[in-house]
C-alpha cells in the first residue's frame, strides 16, 4: 500500500510570525480539549490502520536500534549510543548516571568532570516525556536535591545546559528504500513569560494569563523563579526551563521555512544514527537564521512516538491540526509496513502496554520540572 505525503501533507498554511507576546496569544483549539477526548479521533486512525496493516505495534520496526522504534519507554541515551562522531558533536555534552540517592553525589561528580560538564546543567531523566522531571541546576546543593527526590536504581541523564534561547522540534522522516531523508515540519516552542507592569506580583501576573495558569496545576512543575517577585514596568521574566504547553509554553508550526541547507544538516546527522528513519529533533539555536542555515545543537531526539505538536499552533482550526496529525500516523504505518518486509518484527502489545505503563509511573515519581 502506498501512501503520498511530503512537506506539504504537514504544512496546511503559511508561516505567520506572532504579532503578540507568545503568553499572551489564545489557547490553541486542541490544546482547549480535554487530553482523553482530542485522543479520540487519533484512536480512530490507528485502530483503522492497525487493520489494514494488520499490526497495531507496526511502527515500532521503524528505528530498529530503539526499544520499540520510540513509541514509547524508550530512554533518551537510547539514541545517543547510535550517534557516530559526526551526531555527537552536534550534541550537548551529557553523561548518565543510575540514581542512588544523595550517596551518589560522588559518582554524580565524577560523571560531570569525566564529561567536561559543570554548573549550571540539566537534570532529566533516561526515560521521560513532555519535559517532566526535568530541571536546570545550578549548583551542588541542587543536584543533591535532584538525586534525592528522584527515584532510585532509574537512570539520570546530566547534559550541557545549552543557553541559547531558540528551541525548535525538526520532524525527520527517511524511507528505507531512499538514500536522503526530509524535514516534514518545524515546531518551534516559546517558554512561558510573564511581562511586568512595576505593580503586580509574577504569581498574580500568572494566575491571570489562560495560558500561564497552567504552569504548576499538575503538580507535577513549579516556576523557576521567585513568583513573590514583581517585576519592573515592561520587564519579562522566563517562567521555566522547559516550554511545554502543559507548563505555559507555546507551540508555533513553521514548516514552511524548511531549507535545503537545514534539511541536508538533519539528514546528515540522521543518517549517522544506526538504523534511524523516523523521529523528531529537538535542538537549541541562537536565531531563527542560525536554525535555518542548519546551526543548532541538539539536547534530545524523540522516535515514532513523537507528536506531531507543531498541529498544536492556535492558527489551526480543529480540521486542519488533525489532518497534520492522520498524516504523520499513515507514514509510520507505512514505513513500518516497508522495514517489516525487510525483517523486522513489531513488538508485542503486552510488551508495548507494560513500557507504557512503567513511563506513567516513573513520571509520577519524577522531581518537579522547573
Amino acid at each position: 500500500m502506498s501512501v503520498d505525503w511530503s512537506p506539504i501533507d504537514f504544512a496546511l498554511a503559511r508561516f505567520r510570525p506572532p504579532q503578540t507576546r507568545e503568553s499572551s496569544r489564545p489557547v490553541g483549539r486542541l490544546e482547549r480539549l480535554p487530553k482523553w477526548l482530542n485522543l479520540i479521533p487519533m484512536i480512530a486512525q490507528w485502530a483503522w490502520l492497525s487493520i489494514v496493516y494488520r499490526s497495531a505495534s507496526l511502527p515500532s520496526t521503524i528505528n530498529p536500534a530503539i526499544l520499540a522504534g520510540g513509541m514509547v519507554g524508550e530512554g533518551k541515551l537510547d539514541y545517543f549510543e547510535t550517534m557516530g562522531s559526526h551526531a555527537l558533536a552536534n550534541t550537548a555534552a551529557f553523561t548518565a548516571v543510575i540514581n542512588q540517592g544523595p550517596d551518589g553525589m560522588e559518582a554524580a561528580l565524577a560523571a560531570m568532570a569525566a564529561a567536561g560538564l559543570s554548573y549550571p546543567i540539566i537534570a532529566k531523566p533516561d526515560i521521560g516525556w513532555c519535559g517532566f522531571g526535568v530541571r536546570l541546576v545550578r549548583n551542588g546543593s541542587e543536584l543533591s536535591g535532584y538525586l534525592a527526590r528522584f527515584p532510585r536504581g532509574e537512570r539520570i541523564v546530566l547534559q550541557r545546559f545549552v543557553t541559547e534561547e531558540g528551541e525548535a522540534g525538526l520532524f525527520y522522516v527517511r524511507r528505507p528504500d531512499e538514500a536522503r531523508g526530509m524535514l516534514t515540519g518545524i515546531l518551534l516552542r516559546h517558554f512561558p513569560r510573564v511581562q511586568g507592569d512595576g505593580v503586580t506580583s509574577i504569581a498574580d501576573l500568572i494566575a491571570a494569563n489562560p495560558r500561564l495558569c497552567r504552569l504548576g496545576r499538575d503538580g507535577l512543575s513549579e516556576p523557576c523563579c521567585d513568583t513573590a517577585g514583581i517585576p519592573a514596568d515592561g520587564e519579562t521574566v522566563r517562567l521555566s526551563t522547559i516550554g511545554s504547553t502543559r507548563v505555559g509554553g507555546l507551540y508555533e508550526d513553521a514548516t514552511p521555512l524548511i531549507t535545503e541547507v537545514l534539511t541536508d544538516a538533519i539528514d546528515a546527522i540522521a543518517r549517522d544514527m544506526t538504523d534511524f528513519h523516523v523521529g523528531r529533533f529537538d535542538v537549541r539555536y541562537e536565531s531563527l537564521d542560525h536554525l535555518l542555515a542548519g546551526d543548532f545543537t541538539i539536547i534530545e531526539v524523540n522516535g515514532a512516538g513523537s507528536e506531531a505538536v507543531h498541529a498544536w499552533d492556535p492558527k489551526f482550526t480543529l480540521r486542519e491540526a488533525y489532518a497534520i496529525v492522520f498524516a504523520k500516523q499513515r507514514m509510520l504505518f507505512e514505513i513500518g509496513d516497508m522495514m517489516r518486509r525487510r525483517g523486522h518484527r513489531p513488538i508485542g502489545l503486552t510488551k508495548l502496554a507494560e513500557l507504557h505503563f512503567r513511563q506513567q509511573r516513573l513520571i509520577k515519581r519524577y522531581p518537579m520540572s522547573n
